[in-house]
């Protein structure tokens, strides 16, 4: 068997401290660059947000200007109506987002799911969904997600 003397046994254990620290760091580091990239995708879906937002205030204020993204008479004769529908619309879809990407937590999306089951099978929103082909203006996991969860048995 090998003898191995203090400095070499010293020399050992300030090694294995070194890698251990260095696996530590690097473990560390991994959390916070996913904590960065959940920050940096919030931020960036808040922007368009923003955007959506201002761009449905604009609806309301002249619903004429509807018709620069849906030409349609029916949606046109809707009036101011259907554009604060459109905007309640995205703005279910934007709390559906976030749940989607973690960022509400369970307690919050109770709420924010019990708010959109209101919006719309007591509103009109639900209405909207379908005369005013709604729909077309969602992504897909949205659009699901209302149909089968939102909007069953009404």
């Amino acid at each position: 068997m090998v003898d191995i003397g203090f400095p070499e046994l010293l020399t050992l254990v300030q090694t294995i401290a070194i890698i251990m620290a260095i696996v530590i760091a690097v473990y560390f580091s991994r959390l916070q660059i996913q904590a960065l990239k959940t920050d940096t995708e919030a931020r960036v879906v808040n922007d368009l947000d923003e955007k959506l937002h201002r761009i449905g205030e604009i609806f309301m204020e002249k619903p004429e200007f509807v018709r620069i993204l849906n030409d349609d008479a029916a949606v046109s004769n809707f009036g101011a109506e259907v554009a604060f529908a459109f905007y309640v619309m995205f703005f279910c879809s934007h709390c559906y987002h976030m749940r989607q990407r973690g960022i509400l937590t369970d307690n919050d999306w109770a709420g924010w799911l019990q708010w959109t089951k209101n919006a719309f099978r007591s509103g009109r929103l639900g209405k909207y969904w379908k005369e005013a082909e709604m729909q077309a203006w969602v992504d897909p996991a949205f659009r699901e997600f209302v149909n089968r969860e939102i909007l069953v048995g009404t």
